[in-house]
């Protein structure tokens, strides 16, 4: 009896003991999501961080990207959400973002490495020096092309300065040669629209910072995207398939090889590389051009913290750890990305087993990042922009599908922008 009484104060003792300690471990919920192994890459990093600081835990939470794009900001709109989130909705979302700066030791690091994306989050005026996202990756928009399907139909691949026209012929021609279902293919987002839009002229703001989206660049583009999908250039499924500002790719036709031209972004080569394998040769290509300019649209993912997280310091923490060059190179040389840190775009990135036409891939999109029109770079960090591109994949759908005319489609996306311009409190 009295050794029992010994081993349960023992354990009463042990239980006290660890009681403070328990107490003391800062939990943080990074919800993350991934095109590739992104959020694995940052899981073996974050276990690194785990060690060297036992008294904070992170719990990585997998999400679809969808649930970024829509559940997400429902959370943050009313207090809650995640502690850290991976994300690439900047201007939209920088409201919620914590400010890491007061709680950096070397915020100028920061500044000289990620200054450049920085102020994309940067939306509260003049004199806003906020530190409130790590891009942890910088992507393009651009096209990815079936080149097998080309060489099997005898058809030579558009040039460097090939207009968006030159590459829907093209396409037509290969897919009618080769009996392939699609000749070619643009994800369902705003964000992808943009860059062929900006290349037909479109301006989508002007200097005060005034929605102008339906100008005669954009009206341009818009007709020749429209056009395609009903006559089968485009496929028609990956707009119409949706309703409202739903995303949606079209990477499995790609990797089926039943799409011969593909317009997406950088964060697709390392899929594509491990998924389609030697299946078929792809290329990525130049961003074909409009009247106006031969660009794609500059982005890519940002870790983050919001304010409303109740451990701010330990949220700067890991993100700090994450933003150092030892870490960051390893993140990106796992994942196959395009760094935004400006150290390693100078000394370059060790994609260790790459495969060829990945490596290739990379190279040629950063090559195309060197060449974006000032427009697209200002587009991407416009605070208004999430409104501009929802609006532009709901109503241009509806057109698409015959629900209203081209001409009803481009008053009611003004008419949205509008709307939600000044539910946002910014009567610009």
């Amino acid at each position: 009896m009295v050794k029992r009484a010994l081993m349960l104060a023992a354990t009463a003792a042990g239980t006290l003991a660890l009681s403070p300690a328990s107490a003391q471990t800062t939990e943080l919920r990074f919800q993350c999501y991934q095109d590739g192994n992104e959020c694995q890459s940052w899981g073996e990093e974050i276990a690194k961080f785990e060690k060297a600081n036992p008294d904070i835990k992170v719990t990585i939470d997998e999400v679809p990207y969808k649930a970024i794009l829509e559940s997400l900001p429902v959370q943050l709109a009313g207090g809650s959400g995640p502690d850290v989130a991976r994300v690439s909705d900047l201007g939209g979302l920088a409201r919620y973002m914590l400010d890491l700066r007061p709680h950096l030791k070397d915020a100028d690091y920061w500044e000289k490495n990620y200054g450049a994306e920085l102020k994309w989050t940067r939306v509260n005026g003049e004199g806003d020096d906020g530190i409130y996202n790590l891009p942890d990756q910088l992507t393009i928009t651009g096209p990815f092309v079936n080149k097998t399907l080309f060489d099997q139909a005898g058809v030579a691949m558009p040039g460097d300065k090939a207009t968006w026209d030159d590459w829907a012929k093209a396409s037509v021609e290969v897919a009618k040669a080769t009996q392939t279902p699609y000749p070619m293919a643009m994800d369902r987002s705003g964000h992808r629209f943009a860059g062929p839009a900006i290349s037909y002229g479109a301006q989508y703001f002007d200097d005060s910072g005034k929605p102008i989206t339906v100008d005669e660049g954009f009206k341009k583009f818009a007709e020749a995207f429209v056009k395609w999908n009903e006559d089968g250039t485009v496929a028609k499924d990956v707009w119409a398939g949706s309703g409202g500002a739903t995303y949606q790719d079209a990477s499995k036709e790609f990797i089926n090889a039943s799409l011969v031209f593909y317009m997406s972004g950088s964060w697709q080569v390392a899929r594509f590389g491990k998924e389609i394998g030697d299946a078929f040769d792809w290329e990525v290509v130049s961003p074909p051009c409009g009247p106006a300019a031969c660009t794609g649209i500059p982005g890519g993912a940002s870790i983050v913290g919001f304010k409303h997280t109740k451990h701010p310091e330990a949220v700067a923490k890991l993100l700090d750890f994450m933003a150092q060059p030892d870490v960051y190179a390893d993140f990106i040389g796992k994942t196959r990305a395009i760094p935004a840190n400006k150290g390693l775009q100078e000394k370059g990135v060790d994609y260790s087993g790459a495969p060829d036409n990945v490596k290739k891939a990379l190279a040629k999109f950063t090559e195309a990042a060197g060449q974006l029109s000032d427009r697209a770079f200002a587009f991407q960090g416009y605070k208004n922009n999430r409104a501009i591109m929802n609006a532009t994949v709901a109503r241009l759908t509806q057109a698409i599908v015959g629900e209203s005319s081209l001409d009803e489609a481009f008053g009611r996306i003004d008419a949205d922008v509008d709307e939600a311009v000044k539910a946002a409190g910014d009567a610009k």
